[in-house]
C-alpha cells in the first residue's frame, strides 16, 4: 500500500482539519453501492474476478500475437488506452519499443485525427509482421473507428482477408454494439470491456491487460498484487490512505486552491500522469466543481513551469509521486580538473541526488506557498503499479463523493461529439 505523507499541506490548514468524518461516509456509499453511478464500481472487485474468469483467455492471446508478430497497434482512445501505455512505460521503459527484449513494438493508435502520427506507424511497422488490438466499448467513436479501417485494409492486403481475421483482436462489450457486431460476423477473438466498469476505471481489465501482457509484464503478478491492495484500502480508518489524499485535497480545494498538479521525477511515470489526469478530470469536473489536474515532470519542468509554481498565483496544490527503488541506478564519476564543481558529488549514486533534490524543492514550493501531498509506493515493477492503480482508483471515487458529484459519469465529453458529427454531416 502507498504511502502519504501530508505535512506539507497541513501548515496551510487554517485551522480547519480533514473531513474524515464525509471520507468515511464517502467509503461507505461506495462500498454499499448507495452512491451516484454504484452500476459502475465494479472495479472494487475487478482484479479477482479477472483472475477467476478472463485472465487464462488473455494470457493466451498475448502469447499467440507474440508468435506472430513482430509488432502490435493497440487501437483505442481515453480509457482504453491512456493505462496500458502508463502501465508499459512505466514497468516496461518509455522506450520500450528500443529495448529488443524479445517482446513485440508496441504502438498507440486511434488516440488523435493526425495524418502524420497514423503514417509514422505504418512506417515504423514497415515489411514487418503485426497484429491490431482495437478496443472500444461501442466501437462508433470516431478516432479508434476510423483507425481500425486503416490497419485492418493494411492487413487485409499483406495477409489476405481469412489472414488479417486472425490478427485482429477485439475488446469490446460482452453482447452490443458496432465493435461487437463486426467481431462475430468476422470471427475476430474478443475480450470483453466489463459493463460494471467505466473506461477510466478499466485498467485492469482486458482493455488494458492485453497491451501489457504483450509487452512482457507479468499481469498474473499484477492482478494478485491488485487484489491485496484493495483489500487493504478497504480499511476504514484515517489511517487509510485514500481517505487522507481524498481528504486533504478537499479541504485545500474549499479553501481555493482549484488547480492540483501531480509532479513525478520519473520520466517513466509521464503516462501514469495521464491516466491520473483523466481519472480525476473526468470523475469531478462536473456541475460547476472540480479541481483542475495538471502534471509536471521535474526536474526537467522547474526550468520552465518552476517560475510559475514558486511565485505565480496561489491557487494551487501540488502532489508529488515518488518510489522507494528505481529500476537501476549508477554512481556519479569523478572528473580530473573539476572543470564543473561537482566533485563534491563524485561518488554518490543518481538516485541519492534525485531524492535530494526532491526535498529541496518541496521545501521551496512550501515556503512560497505551494501546499504539498507525497504519495509515495514501492518499486517500478507489477506490485508497485498495482498500489498505484488501486490507490488513486479508491482515492478519487471518495473524492468525489465527498464533493457531492457521481464520479462514474463523464455527461460532458458527448457535447463536443454532438458538434463534431454535425460539422462532419452525419446525417
Amino acid at each position: 500500500m502507498v504511502k502519504v505523507d501530508v505535512t506539507g499541506a497541513q501548515v496551510f490548514f487554517d485551522g480547519s482539519a480533514p473531513d474524515y468524518g464525509a471520507a468515511a461516509s464517502a467509503h461507505r456509499m461506495l462500498s454499499e453501492g448507495r452512491g451516484a453511478g454504484a452500476e459502475y464500481t465494479g472495479w472494487l472487485t475487478l482484479p479477482g474476478r479477472v483472475v477467476e474468469t478472463e485472465l487464462k483467455a488473455i494470457l493466451a492471446s498475448a502469447a499467440r500475437i507474440k508468435s506472430h508478430s513482430q509488432v502490435l497497434v493497440v487501437i483505442g482512445i481515453g480509457g482504453s488506452y491512456i493505462g496500458a501505455r502508463a502501465a508499459i512505460e512505466l514497468i516496461r521503459s518509455p522506450r520500450h519499443n528500443r529495448l529488443n527484449d524479445g517482446n513485440p513494438e508496441i504502438y498507440f493508435a486511434g488516440n488523435n485525427l493526425s495524418p502524420d502520427y497514423l503514417t509514422d506507424i505504418i512506417e515504423l511497422i514497415g515489411e514487418r509482421d503485426f497484429s491490431v488490438n482495437v478496443i472500444s466499448k461501442s466501437g462508433t467513436t470516431l478516432e479508434p473507428a476510423l483507425a481500425l479501417r486503416v490497419f485492418k485494409a493494411l492487413l487485409e492486403k499483406k495477409y489476405g482477408a481469412a489472414g488479417a481475421r486472425k490478427r485482429i483482436y477485439v475488446t469490446t462489450d460482452a453482447r452490443d454494439g458496432a465493435l461487437k457486431l463486426l467481431a462475430n460476423t468476422e470471427g475476430y477473438e474478443a475480450l470483453v470491456v466489463p459493463d460494471d466498469v467505466g473506461g477510466r476505471y478499466s485498467i485492469l481489465s482486458a482493455v488494458g491487460l492485453l497491451p501489457m501482457a504483450v509487452a512482457g509484464i507479468d499481469i498474473t503478478r499484477l492482478l494478485h498484487s491488485a487484489v491485496s491492495e484493495l483489500q487493504e484500502l478497504d480499511l476504514r480508518s484515517p489511517e487509510n490512505p485514500a481517505w487522507q489524499y481524498a481528504a486533504v485535497r478537499q479541504l485545500l480545494y474549499r479553501q481555493g486552491s482549484a488547480i492540483e498538479i501531480l509532479a513525478y521525477y520519473e520520466p517513466a511515470l509521464g503516462y501514469m500522469a495521464e491516466w491520473w489526469k483523466q481519472l480525476f478530470g473526468e470523475s469531478e469536473g462536473k456541475n460547476g466543481v472540480g479541481i483542475f489536474p495538471a502534471s509536471v515532470e521535474y526536474t526537467t519542468d522547474l526550468h520552465s513551469m518552476g517560475q510559475y509554481i514558486q511565485d505565480g498565483p496561489r491557487h494551487l496544490m501540488e502532489t508529488v509521486v515518488c518510489f522507494e527503488n528505481s529500476r537501476g541506478d549508477m554512481k556519479i564519476p569523478f572528473a580530473m580538473g573539476d572543470v564543473d564543481g561537482l566533485n563534491y558529488l563524485a561518488g554518490r549514486e543518481w538516485s541519492s541526488v534525485n531524492r535530494t533534490v526532491q526535498e529541496a524543492v518541496r521545501q521551496a514550493h512550501i515556503s512560497g506557498g505551494v501546499p504539498n501531498i507525497l504519495i509515495e509506493a514501492g518499486a517500478m515493477d507489477e506490485d508497485g503499479l498495482a498500489a498505484l492503480i488501486c490507490f488513486f482508483e479508491m482515492a478519487c471515487a471518495i473524492s468525489g463523493y465527498m464533493s457531492g458529484v457521481n464520479p462514474f459519469t463523464q455527461p460532458g465529453v458527448e457535447a463536443y461529439k454532438a458538434s463534431m458529427f454535425k460539422l462532419l454531416g452525419r446525417k
